[in-house]
């Protein structure tokens, strides 16, 4: 799910992918308009699934951090308003969410943008971040020769 949300470079908000074309892609504004528009391939696009935080050992995905937030908040939007918040205030919403983010790499304005994102996602109804793992049993992996 978490890969047909983009991020359009110098445009507000998250948009879900809805078709595309040979030179465009048409999009979906994930808010209560539900605009559709189209983008052309020359726009910086990126997929949220696509993207990752630095920590202190490797990279973490941003949907295993949105799903940690989701814990964290119990599936609501988060107390900690982004806009108003002290550098102090994000650098503690970070260390309860992600404990060992590389305080170096990670910028303020990244925490904000996350947090801005994670609410705009809850808000909307898109609260499955990452996808579910199937149960594989033995019975059904094995053939049989008939």
């Amino acid at each position: 799910m978490i890969k047909k949300i983009l991020s359009i470079s110098g445009r507000p908000g998250l948009y879900k992918l809805i078709s595309q074309g040979k030179n465009m892609l048409i999009l979906e504004t994930i808010d209560s308009a539900k605009k559709r528009m189209p983008v052309h391939t020359r726009e910086k696009l990126i997929s949220l699934g696509d993207i990752a935080m630095y920590t202190d050992e490797e990279e973490k995905p941003l949907a295993e951090i949105l799903e940690s937030i989701k814990q964290k908040e119990n599936g609501n939007v988060t107390a900690l308003n982004h806009k108003t918040a002290t550098n102090d205030e994000l650098a503690e919403f970070m260390a309860a969410v992600l404990p060992n983010y590389d305080r170096d790499r990670v910028h303020h304005s990244d925490i904000r943008k996350l947090i801005a994102w994670y609410n705009i996602l809850i808000t909307n109804g898109v609260n499955e971040f990452v996808e579910p793992k199937l149960a594989t049993t033995p019975a059904a992996n094995s053939s049989t020769d008939l």
